[in-house]
Formats: structure tokens, sequence, C-alpha cells
């Protein structure tokens, strides 16, 4: 059985950081595409950041560019995200996710449930 437990959210000033991370079991990382998505109140959710399984490359919204990374530890079945310089708009549920084809929501079949990330201003 896939299963995928993020945690690691929380309150936040502007200007600070946080680090998510999500654990998988059942699962391969690197069979296909993992990331972290994104959802605020009242909007779809949407890509934050993913590491596509072919060929490891990184893709990230424009919004997170220089702000966020992402990295994983195979040995641990760890994935994380380095949120930096954070912002009022980061507010959100974020989600991990695993067996994605793209850095969709409508392409990944696994996820995990939300780990809430307020930033005050």
């Amino acid at each position: 059985e896939v299963q995928l437990q993020a945690s690691g959210g929380g309150l936040v000033q502007a200007g600070g950081s946080l680090r998510l991370s999500c654990t998988l079991s059942g699962f391969t990382p690197h069979d296909y595409g993992i990331g972290w998505f994104r959802q605020a109140p009242g909007k779809e959710r949407e890509g934050v950041t993913c590491i596509m399984g072919d060929d490891g490359n990184t893709h990230y919204d424009d919004s997170v560019k220089g702000r966020f990374s992402i990295s994983s530890d195979n040995a641990k079945n760890t994935l994380y995200l380095q949120m930096n310089n954070l912002e009022p708009e980061d507010t959100a549920d974020y989600y991990c996710a695993a067996a994605c084809f793209s850095c969709s929501r409508y392409a990944c079949h696994h996820w995990s449930e939300g780990t809430q990330v307020t930033v005050s201003s």
C-alpha cells in the first residue's frame, strides 16, 4: 500500500523559512515524478515543484523560483521542501504527491494529507 505523510507546516512571519517533509512507503520515489502542491482557500490546487523520475529534472512554479528548493533522500524515502523568504501569498495547505507523470494535479496518483502553512505579514 502506498502511503505518503507530509509534515512540517506551521505559522511563520513573512521572510521566514520552513522545511516540509514527506515520507513515502510502498513506493519507489523515482519510478515516476514526485512533488509538492499547494491549495489556498478558495483556489485550485497548484503544482509548486516536482522532480521528474525519468530524467531527474526539477520543475518550479514561477512564484517560488529562487525561494523554494525540493530535494529527496532516497535512503530515507523522504521528500523535502525548503521554503525560504516566505510571503503571505504562500499561505496554503501543502501536499506531497507521487507517481506523477507531470507536475500537474491531474497527473499524480498518490497524495498525502495536507500540512498547513500560514505566513503572517
